[in-house]
């Protein structure tokens, strides 16, 4: 994926990509983040996917600097992640999957609170969303619903003049029409070209309907960081018999899958290979069924 410039409002000075993560490293006694490198270009939104464990909170942890990497670095508008200004830091917005606010708050404590955090805070702004979200001033946390609980947290990552939205599971478990509402929040946001959001979730769905890119993490490793469409253009399915296999250069197989119906390939550079196999029809891969393909498909 190649870098794009934007140009700082605050210096003035043209700067690449929103984040730049290089061959960062971190080890745990069961896991081993293993130098990875992605690049989140400003104004658009990355998909962070994969699987339950695969890496993307510690990942995520390491950018907000809740954790310390072993090696490699993280770099945030150009700046070392570690040593981001007050100024700069205030101008990320994070939303976890769970609640971090305590149950005997009310919105209106949470106001306060923020005004005091946050030296961009727009009170206006917060209770715009509060209100939009139909969110209870006077009700305690403890009180909210899940789905309530994740647009408050969404209400506050927006009210302070945030130009980086970096969200962790932001949708996961909501159902389907609080997930709707919350995409064309940040649909919203992401208009401004100034702004960008990290999207890490394992719901492949809400990646197609917004992302720009998609970074796939398994196991610890990057296995790609790419556009989203030309991702999805340049794969497919062809459904085949056993023996077909041989018939096709091993260079186009991504993997191979066999069931009770029959044998699937996922292929690359869909473009090329309908040129050289008029009898094979690919079909419009899925990012799910490209993730499947390549971490679980068997390549012969």
């Amino acid at each position: 994926m190649n870098s794009t410039l934007y140009m700082n409002q605050d210096t003035g000075v043209q700067q690449k990509d929103a984040i730049v993560i290089e061959n960062m490293s971190k080890r745990f006694d069961r896991f081993l983040l293993d130098k990875i490198s992605f690049r989140v270009p400003s104004g658009s939104i990355m998909g962070f996917v994969g699987e339950n464990g695969a890496g993307k909170t510690t990942t995520i942890k390491a950018i907000l600097n809740l954790l310390y990497p072993d090696e490699g670095s993280i770099r945030i508008w150009g700046h070392p992640s570690d040593s981001l200004s007050k100024d700069l830091r205030a101008q990320i917005g994070v939303v976890f999957e769970g609640s971090n606010l305590h149950d005997n708050l009310t919105t209106d404590n949470i106001n306060k609170i923020m005004g005091n955090i946050y030296p961009n805070w727009d009170q206006n702004e917060f209770y715009n969303y509060l209100n939009r979200f139909k969110l209870p001033k006077k009700k305690k946390i403890k009180d909210f619903s899940r789905g309530m609980k994740m647009k408050l947290s969404i209400s506050i990552a927006l009210s302070h003049a945030a130009k980086l939205l970096v969200l962790d599971e932001a949708t996961s478990g909501l159902d389907p029409m609080v997930r709707e509402e919350i995409l064309d929040i940040f649909m919203d946001f992401i208009q401004d070209e100034g702004h960008t959001i990290l999207f890490s979730t394992h719901i492949i769905s809400d990646i197609e309907k917004i992302a720009d890119y998609v970074t796939f993490i398994h196991e610890g490793k990057i296995v790609f960081c790419e556009n989203k469409d030309e991702l999805i253009y340049r794969h497919g399915i062809i459904r085949c018999r056993r023996d077909d296999i041989a018939k096709i250069d091993k260079s186009f197989i991504i993997g191979i899958r066999e069931n009770s119906f029959g044998t699937e390939l996922m292929i690359k550079d869909v473009d090329a290979f309908k040129r050289r196999y008029k009898e094979f029809v690919p079909e419009r891969a899925t990012i799910e069924e490209i993730m499947l393909f390549i971490s679980r498909g068997r390549k012969d």
